[in-house]
């Protein structure tokens, strides 16, 4: 598979780690709230065969700088700071890729900073904290899956944990998103890991979640979209990617039939040729 090669980049807002692998067009990849290292990204993955993947550590995860206040860990503070990593990288554009909170992320990207985005890919994501409200998701009380989702997460902000637990908790986590669950071995490779960076996450929920919405800003947006879900995502519904078709004017949606959240890894071939066509 290759490792990544991690550096550091310094910008006019602070240090961050990246990791890159591959060559071509530059793919930004990151996360709202992961850690990530040289083992990579299932997702970012994805598009090193044919581009430059970027993937970011943001701002108070691995060895990128701390934050001072809370609300550097917003979402439009975030996006200031890949638009400086981006403009410190000299690119003129770069693609931006994000799958779940990711995926917000993008979006509020292309909402916020057009002219720095070539094109975007969203993945399992949506436009607003909606998407909690039925129970549909997970993320519902009422879900049956609920209170175990919840229970794991937990477990997994702890930041002393053994690497062997942090696996376990992580598969079981991964194993209720997925449409089939005993494939989990053959969709996830164990040289791959990361961590969630907690206090990012903390952050989302506690201030950002309940006031997430970007939908009205969307009818705006003109970067070329490409929306992609599963039609059994437990983590943000169909239903969130169908509403962002309809608000977006330059936007693409594919609905991967046999997918839960992951279609890049439950349909791998159709997402390759999907991104392939996209991004050329």
């Amino acid at each position: 598979m290759g490792s990544w090669r991690g550096k550091i980049i310094s910008t006019d807002r602070g240090d961050f780690e990246i990791f890159t692998k591959g060559q071509g067009k530059p793919v930004c990849v990151t996360h709202l709230y992961s850690e990530f290292n040289e083992t990579g990204d299932h997702f970012a993955d994805t598009f090193t065969q044919r581009y430059e993947t970027i993937l970011v550590n943001l701002r108070g995860a691995g060895k990128s700088s701390r934050y001072q206040t809370e609300d550097e860990l917003s979402m439009g503070e975030t996006v200031k700071d890949l638009e400086s990593i981006r403009k410190a990288m000299e690119y003129e554009k770069w693609a931006f890729a994000g799958h779940s909170t990711g995926g917000m992320l993008g979006l509020h990207y292309a909402a916020d900073v057009p002219e720095g985005l070539s094109q975007l890919i969203v993945v399992g994501s949506a436009a607003d904290g909606k998407y909690a409200d039925t129970k549909d998701s997970i993320y519902h009380q009422d879900h049956p899956q609920f209170q175990v989702m919840q229970d794991l997460i937990e477990k997994l902000k702890s930041k002393n944990l053994h690497p062997d637990e942090r696996k376990l908790l992580a598969r079981e986590r991964t194993k209720l998103s997925l449409n089939e669950p005993e494939k989990y071995e053959m969709y996830f490779s164990a040289d791959i890991f990361k961590k969630i960076a907690a206090d990012r996450l903390n952050y989302f929920g506690e201030h950002e979640f309940q006031h997430f919405d970007l939908k009205d800003r969307l009818k705006s947006v003109k970067t070329p979209t490409l929306i992609v879900c599963g039609e059994n995502d437990v983590q943000c519904p169909i239903r969130c990617s169908e509403e962002m078709y309809e608000l977006m004017e330059d936007s693409i949606f594919l609905r991967f039939q046999y997918s839960n959240h992951y279609p890049f890894l439950e349909e791998k071939d159709r997402f390759q040729l999907a991104i392939r066509s996209f991004l050329s």
